[in-house]
């Protein structure tokens, strides 16, 4: 089995060839030498790791920045009309809430939502609506 390859296709080449056979790459020829071993001291590395590298919660950091408080107040106040629902980023909800704002559901609906906004811990919060507290 040869202990060369061609640096162009990767095809295993004679060592005593001047090109690949395969593909024509014009080989550099090598001198049957012993190959020379070089030591290789092992190194430790120890990276200290802050608090603001690492990310066990799951919050995605390109997440955009939205307020709770905000939210909520929407939620309370204009939640019949889905305005809290396009504030974070779901349109779809939001126009649900739009085509069904004549029944009443998505007052009581929209209600009801901007006190869990306001009640919610900060981090259940960012990961069931996709965003970061800015």
């Amino acid at each position: 089995m040869a202990d060369r390859v061609c640096p162009q296709c990767g095809a295993p080449i004679d060592p005593n060839a001047t090109e690949c056979k395969f593909c024509g790459e014009k080989l550099a020829v090598q001198q049957a030498a012993a190959p020379q071993v070089q030591q290789v001291q092992p190194q430790i590395v120890i990276q200290q790791v802050t608090p603001q590298q690492t990310n066990v919660s799951g919050i995605n950091p390109a997440w955009p920045l939205k307020s709770k408080i905000a939210a909520g107040i929407l939620g309370i106040f204009l939640g019949g009309l889905g305005i809290h629902k396009f504030y974070l980023g779901q349109t779809g909800m939001g126009i649900l809430y739009l085509v069904f704002f004549w029944t009443g559901i998505p007052e009581i609906v929209g209600f009801i939502e901007g006190i869990v906004y306001l009640c919610s811990n900060d981090e259940n919060f960012q990961l069931k609506n996709h965003v970061r507290l800015g």
